[in-house]
């Protein structure tokens, strides 16, 4: 059964707690306008996340942003909690300074959607004390959530720290370098560089072989490394600001502002202006 706060001014959904048991309402592909975290256990499931695939098992928190799309199914019995919050309830952008979660836990653009939960008793009482407080009606509701949901973020953070750390290669080769180079050179170029081939002329390598690299370690296609992270810039200046979708576009490094508008489309699901009005911070000023 689902908990679930409203926003009394728009009424679209703010805070949304649920125990779940099966993967009924995951087992097709969607995009939601709002933050979701899984806290999923099973003995085995499949986890489809920007239509790349992992094989996963056990404990496992899985982290999404608005509108990313995902799908998780098994043919095992798997159970859980889902956690939604749309970014008016918290704006996890205005928290970043606090709480590492933008670029960590979500929207990042070269590390996995989920983290293995060794122990699950924090989070789960921390779940407890969030569905015991949506479960009364008294002052203040909104910011003791939001201080459970900080938290759980934290936490979060923290698990996923110790996660990666564990995933990353102790010895450094030539492969992990120009992994690690790529990254950076992204980072740093983004905005004006959008091919794979301007990036493999950048680091002295062949387009083949930086595919091959990114593929093993990643998971991923150098197109759609470089894609992603054009994306994250594009949600942040159209969460945050009420620049024009032509100026953020330019900034990005797109002359041509509809080209920009279908590239985002098609990596989002929806229009600049769409995911503005539905997700963004600046919406009411763009209105």
């Amino acid at each position: 059964m689902a908990q679930i706060i409203i926003d009394k001014q728009n009424g679209e959904l703010a805070f949304r707690l649920e125990e779940f048991n099966g993967l009924n309402q995951f087992d097709h592909l969607q995009r939601r306008n709002y933050y979701s975290i899984v806290l999923l256990c099973g003995i085995s499931y499949e986890l489809s996340v920007d239509f790349q695939s992992f094989e996963l098992q056990g404990n496992q928190m899985i982290c999404l942003a608005p509108y990313q799309p995902f799908m998780i199914r098994s043919e095992e019995k798997c159970h859980g909690y889902l956690l939604n919050f749309h970014p008016d309830f918290f704006c996890t952008h205005r928290h970043q300074n606090e709480i590492e979660t933008e670029g960590f836990l979500f929207n990042n653009f070269h590390g996995l959607p989920y983290f293995t939960v060794n122990e699950q008793s924090l989070f789960l009482n921390l779940i407890d004390q969030i569905s015991k407080e949506m479960d009364k009606d008294s002052i203040a509701q909104h910011e003791v959530l939001v201080a459970f949901l900080k938290v759980f973020l934290i936490e979060a953070v923290r698990h996923k720290k110790q996660f990666d750390q564990q995933l990353t290669p102790r010895t450094s080769d030539s492969k992990t370098e120009i992994l690690q180079n790529l990254v950076d050179a992204i980072e740093s170029n983004y905005c004006k560089l959008h091919s794979p081939q301007e990036y493999a002329d950048e680091l002295c390598v062949s387009p083949k072989t930086l595919a091959g690299i990114v593929k093993k370690y990643l998971n991923q296609t150098t197109s759609s490394l470089i894609s992603n992270r054009i994306i994250i810039e594009a949600k942040r200046e159209l969460y945050l600001t009420s620049k024009p979708v032509k100026q953020v576009a330019a900034f990005l490094g797109y002359d041509d502002e509809f080209y920009f508008s279908r590239f985002f489309k098609k990596k989002v699901g929806v229009s600049p202006d769409i995911y503005r009005k539905t997700v963004g911070f600046a919406k009411l000023e763009s209105n």
